[in-house]
């Protein structure tokens, strides 16, 4: 359904940090700045993005928006977290664990970037 998605950030090296060590627990190879200064990763045919806002104000979070990265498992997803926590993200919500939701069992673990964009590791542990 999607072909990329894009977030935006005031500090892009604090971006780089923050993504490069999360985005790496999934195997993703390190951000490359490109020559518009966007922050770009590639990874399993999908492309993530962060950059500084296009009109020139200042970047801020979506008020309701997560964006979720799919996990292989509990502890990928562990290791996501504590990944993000060492390079300049902010533990949210309840910690990291199973949720009764209504796709069944799902592991989740959340975040805020260094810009406060809201991030779940997300790993579906058994279907309804």
């Amino acid at each position: 359904m999607f072909s990329h998605v894009m977030l935006g950030a005031d500090d892009i090296a604090a971006a780089k940090r923050f993504y490069d060590a999360t985005l790496g627990v999934l195997g993703a190879a390190e951000g490359v700045v490109d020559p518009l200064g966007r922050l770009v990763y590639s990874h399993k045919g999908a492309r993530f993005l962060i950059s500084k806002p296009i009109d020139g104000k200042p970047a801020t979070y979506a008020n309701g928006a997560t964006l979720g990265f799919a996990m292989e498992s509990p502890e990928q997803a562990d290791a996501w977290y504590a990944a993000g926590l060492a390079h300049g993200g902010t533990a949210i919500e309840d910690p990291p664990g199973i949720r009764n939701v209504p796709v069944g069992k799902v592991y989740l673990a959340y975040l805020r970037d260094p810009t406060g964009n809201k991030l779940c590791a997300r790993h579906l542990v058994e279907a309804n």
